[in-house]
């Protein structure tokens, strides 16, 4: 039996005005992803995978098509649910981590809608997921590349998101630290049962990290399907 898609982008267009007119990015995209899956976009920079990342997190105007969420719009034409109401999270190749806030405040970032016990609880547990629970007063500047990657990564995760998008996570790691931490962060994404998409350029990445692959170039798109063919890329 087929999973009901979870994520829906139905012939989704994209693109930016320029003195010249305008210029799309991606053209005519669909897409379905069950609940619980990871899912990749592969691809090299400028074939707008992560233009299709910040318009799925509602960074980016649609041309045409539609964005769904657990049967929810999100983005048309002529509709967009702001991005702090879609239930997105988005994790980015930089960290984007707060220097001045300690590795526990950080991850309570997104979490003040909660009561300080609980918020300290899913800390705490948040912590223990990424494997970092001795380091909640740690500084950011204090912490290796990978160490932060995993802080940013349980910062995305601690407001439970019905959806984690992925730009570029491990593009900053060298390439045996990439591999390790993609295989990492993939088990702790399973354990949540965390739907995810990740876009990269990198293979080897895709293949670690991914269910299900699509492969994006400039005007034109393959797919690589495992278990079920999820994407139909236009």
């Amino acid at each position: 039996m087929t999973n009901p898609a979870f994520l829906e982008l139905e012939h989704v267009s994209l693109g930016y005005e320029t003195p010249q007119g305008l210029r799309m990015v991606v053209n005519d995209f669909s897409l379905q992803l069950p609940q619980g899956h990871i899912a990749c976009l592969l691809g090299a920079s400028g074939c707008g995978k992560s233009t299709l990342l910040r318009a799925i997190a509602g960074f980016e105007p649609l041309r045409a098509g539609l964005i769904r969420l657990n049967g929810q719009a999100l983005s048309s034409p002529q509709y967009s649910l702001p991005p702090e109401r879609r239930q997105v999270g988005m994790m980015f190749q930089d960290y984007a981590l707060f220097p001045h806030l300690s590795v526990a405040n950080n991850i309570a970032f997104g979490l003040s809608h909660l009561v300080k016990p609980a918020r300290q609880a899913r800390v705490a547990h948040m912590l223990e997921l990424v494997g970092l629970p001795d380091s909640a007063n740690a500084w950011p500047h204090e912490l290796s590349g990978g160490q932060q990657q995993r802080v940013a990564l349980a910062r995305a995760l601690a407001p439970s998101p019905a959806l984690l998008l992925l730009d570029e996570p491990f593009s900053n790691l060298d390439t045996d630290l990439r591999e390790h931490l993609a295989q990492e962060v993939k088990d702790i994404l399973r354990q949540a049962g965390q739907t995810a998409m990740l876009v990269t350029h990198n293979q080897r990445e895709a293949h670690i990290m991914a269910q299900h692959i699509g492969f994006m170039q400039p005007g034109q798109a393959t797919v690589w399907q495992r278990n079920q063919p999820i994407l139909d890329i236009g």
